[in-house]
C-alpha cells in the first residue's frame, strides 16, 4: 500500500508483465527490435536512477519483479497481461503459461489474463476453452496488431473476434484489456486504432473493455468513444510515464480523461517492466493539476480521486474486496520479507517492525 498522510491507499497495478526477451529467445531480428523499442521507452521516460541495463531489461526475473512491485513499489496486486509474439520469440514473450509460474507462487497477489487470436478461427476454440479451464484466467489481454502468418493485425469487430468474445462471456470472463496505444516496432500503428472498440463495446454491453494506454496518440478519439460507452475504461499505462519529464502533457491527458470519463473509469497501470511502479506512484501522488486546466476542464485530481485510480476502480471491475484482500496481504507479507539475521549483542533477537514502502524491516530488540 501507499501511505499518504496516514491514509493507506490500496494499489492494483492493472497492466504489468513478466517477460522473457533474453537473446536466446529471439526468433529473428524482430525479437531484438521489439525489446529495443521497449527499452527506448524505458530509458527515455524513466528518472535516471530508475534506468536499468539492457541485459537486465531483457530478462529481469521473478525476484526483481516481486521486489519492484511488492517490496518497494507499493503494489498490493498486479494483473499479468499476456502478450505472445510467437513470430518474434521462440517461446513467446510473456504467455499466460509463462505468467502463471509467478501467479502460482503468489496466488493472492496476481490476477492472470489470457488471450485469443481470432485469426485461428475454429482451430483456436478448443485451446481457448482449455486455457480458461486449466488456468486461473480472470480476464483477457488482446493485442490487435500482433503478426500472424502474414497478417499484420485484426479488429475487435471482425466476425471471428465476436465469436471469441461471445465464448469468453459464456465462460464467465468479464474484463477485456485491449492495447490501443503507441506502436512498438515493427508493428503497424493502424492496427492499434481505437475505433473498433466502439463496435465491440456496443455489441457486448456486459463486458468491460479496459483500453490500455488510453488510445495514445489518439486520445480525442478514445475520449469521445468512452464518453458514450459506459463499459469502456481508461488504462493509464504509458500515460502515467509522462508525469516525470512531460508533466504538462500528463496534466492535459488527465484533465481530458476526467472531463470526458469522470474519476470512476480510470485505472492505474505501470506497464512494468517498461517503468517501475515506485516512481510512478510517488510522482503521481505528488502531482497536482495546474490551475488553468482545473478552470478550463472543470475538474481536479484530488486525493480521493487518486485513491480510486490507484486501486478502487480496478477492484470494482474484478470484484476485489479491498478490506479482505488487505487482510490477506498482511498475512502473506512474510513471502516478501528479507531474511532475518542475528543482531549484534549477546542474546539479541531479530524482530519485525513497520518501516518504509514494504512496511516491514528487520530490527533488533536487545531485551528480547
Amino acid at each position: 500500500m501507499f501511505n499518504h498522510d496516514g491514509h493507506d491507499l490500496f494499489v492494483i497495478d492493472g497492466h504489468m508483465h513478466f517477460w522473457d526477451a533474453n537473446p536466446e529467445n529471439w526468433r529473428n531480428k524482430y525479437g531484438e527490435s521489439w525489446i529495443k523499442c521497449f527499452y527506448a521507452y524505458h530509458s527515455s521516460l524513466s528518472p535516471a536512477d530508475a534506468v536499468w541495463s539492457f541485459d537486465k531489461f531483457c530478462r529481469y526475473g521473478e525476484e526483481a519483479l516481486v521486489d519492484d512491485l511488492f517490496r518497494s513499489g507499493y503494489v498490493d496486486m498486479g494483473i499479468l497481461n499476456s502478450t505472445y509474439l510467437h513470430e518474434f520469440y521462440k517461446n513467446g514473450f510473456n504467455s499466460h503459461a509463462q505468467n502463471n509460474v509467478v501467479k502460482a507462487k503468489y496466488p493472492d497477489r496476481f490476477l492472470l489474463c489470457g488471450s485469443f487470436d481470432p485469426r485461428e478461427e475454429e482451430a483456436g476454440v478448443d485451446p481457448f476453452r482449455r486455457m480458461v479451464a486449466e488456468y486461473p484466467i480472470s480476464g483477457l489481454k488482446l493485442y490487435t496488431a500482433e503478426w500472424r502468418n502474414g497478417s499484420r493485425g485484426w479488429r475487435l469487430n471482425d466476425p471471428w473476434a465476436y465469436k471469441y468474445l461471445s465464448l469468453a462471456q459464456e465462460l464467465g470472463i468479464k474484463n477485456v484489456h485491449v492495447h490501443k496505444g503507441p506502436t512498438v516496432y515493427p508493428l503497424s500503428a493502424d492496427a492499434f486504432d481505437v475505433h473498433d472498440v466502439d463496435y465491440a463495446a456496443t455489441d457486448f454491453p456486459e463486458l468491460s473493455f479496459i483500453v490500455e494506454h488510453v488510445g495514445l496518440p489518439r486520445l480525442d478519439d478514445f475520449c469521445w468513444i468512452a464518453a458514450q460507452e459506459s463499459n469502456v475504461y481508461a488504462g493509464l499505462s504509458v500515460a502515467m510515464a509522462f508525469v516525470h519529464l512531460r508533466p504538462r502533457y500528463f496534466a492535459e491527458i488527465m484533465a481530458n480523461l476526467l472531463f470526458w470519463l469522470g474519476p470512476d473509469k480510470l485505472c492505474f497501470g505501470s506497464d512494468y517492466a517498461i517503468w517501475s511502479p515506485k516512481w510512478l506512484i510517488e510522482k503521481f501522488m505528488a502531482f497536482e493539476l495546474p490551475e488553468d486546466l482545473k478552470q478550463e476542464y472543470h475538474v481536479d485530481l484530488t486525493f480521493d480521486i487518486k485513491r480510486k485510480i490507484l486501486g478502487e476502480n480496478t477492484a470494482r471491475l474484478y470484484g476485489i474486496d479491498i478490506p479482505a484482500q488487505s487482510h490477506s496481504a498482511l498475512h502473506s507479507e512474510r513471502l516478501f520479507l528479507p531474511q532475518t539475521r542475528p543482531c549484534r549483542g549477546e542474546g539479541a533477537m531479530a524482530r519485525l517492525v513497520v518501516l518504509g514502502p514494504s512496511r516491514f524491516a528487520p530490527a533488533c530488540d536487545a531485551h528480547a
